[in-house]
């Protein structure tokens, strides 16, 4: 089965490169903006026009030489990759039709094309806007749920709160019965934010006096969860609050990402973490199916019952706008998930 929508279809496009190894601070000078011939179709594939991509810190970790994430790097001379959300133009294949809604990792760029396979037909109704499917609630539910398994009672703090994990993570907790979810972010604004949008019980600018003092004032009998996106003191903060047998979900470092580099080497009081019985599990992973429907089941579900509110930003301006974007997200410019509007 062939379908063809090419009268709409440029026979070029542009894409995003990464120009050299990121060594230091994230610049515009490591990407380059280039024009590509829009590829014919083999027997199988899609065209694919990409309408919204994805963005998230962990993406400067993967411009790194010898980053340890166990997903593909992004090489010099090559497009960046990520997330996208797109729709199929052409197709030669019996499983994707022209107008098809679809999720793939093909990256920073106006078209893509490939083996049909390596995309995700989405239901385009499922939420009010397609651009929910580009989340990063796979990341905070399997952390949530499954590393951290927060249930009822369990007392909540994340880091990193208003990020676009941290901005779900919390409100997963709360779903799971958590009986009070404690935020930090990097300004007051931020905080407020937390409690008044997000649902959290409190939050607080980790700027605002040593960061165990604030915990301690805020959860006086302990944390059973932490879900750190952070690192630095707020994880030796969190190591010195926890209750026994509290559980520690490691999904993120910025504080070595973004700010001074010794940041991301957090002492750990084996002491302390010891006679608490304190569960510390680092994780990262490149989701697997079942992950992914896990999160779009329970975010439906408690999206439309109300209970949960999708946080994000769409940065309009088309696919130059990504790199720009990109230092103004690890920059903290925004709040929640964020996504670049590429296309129609």
């Amino acid at each position: 089965m062939s379908t063809d929508n090419s009268r709409r279809t440029p026979t070029r496009a542009r894409e995003v490169r990464l120009t050299k190894p990121l060594e230091g601070a994230l610049t515009l000078d490591h990407f380059e903006v280039v024009e590509t011939p829009v590829p014919d179709l083999a027997d199988g594939e899609v065209l694919v026009r990409t309408d919204h991509l994805s963005l998230a810190a962990a993406y400067a970790d993967l411009m790194r030489p010898g980053c340890p994430l166990p997903v593909p790097p992004f090489l010099p001379g090559e497009r960046l990759g990520g997330a996208a959300l797109g729709t199929v133009v052409r197709s030669a294949s019996a499983g994707l039709a022209a107008g098809d809604l679809v999720q793939s990792m093909s990256g920073w760029s106006e078209y893509s094309s490939g083996p049909a396979d390596r995309y995700v037909k989405l239901a385009p109704d499922l939420f009010p806007s397609p651009v929910y499917f580009l989340s990063q609630g796979p990341t905070a539910y399997y952390g949530m749920a499954d590393i951290a398994r927060v249930g009822a009672g369990d007392v909540v703090y994340v880091s990193g709160a208003a990020g676009g994990v941290g901005s779900l993570a919390g409100q997963i907790a709360r779903c799971r019965g958590a009986a009070r979810v404690i935020g930090s972010a990097g300004s007051k604004e931020k905080a407020v934010y937390l409690v008044d949008e997000l649902g959290y019980d409190a939050a607080f600018d980790y700027h605002d006096g040593p960061v165990v003092d604030r915990l301690r004032d805020l959860a006086p009998d302990g944390i059973d969860v932490f879900f750190d996106n952070v690192g630095g003191e707020q994880f030796e903060a969190a190591v010195q609050v926890a209750s026994p047998h509290a559980r520690f979900a490691l999904c993120g470092a910025l504080a070595g990402q973004i700010g001074d580099a010794s940041a991301g080497h957090p002492r750990l009081d084996l002491m302390r973490a010891i006679t608490r019985h304190l569960e510390i599990r680092p994780f990262a992973c490149y989701h697997l199916p079942e992950q992914i429907s896990a999160w779009y089941e329970h975010f439906a579900r408690w999206y439309h019952e109300g209970r949960f509110v999708f946080p994000h930003t769409v940065v309009e301006g088309g696919l130059p706008r990504a790199p720009e974007a990109m230092l103004a997200l690890l920059d903290g410019r925004y709040r929640g998930n964020v996504s670049v509007r590429v296309g129609d």
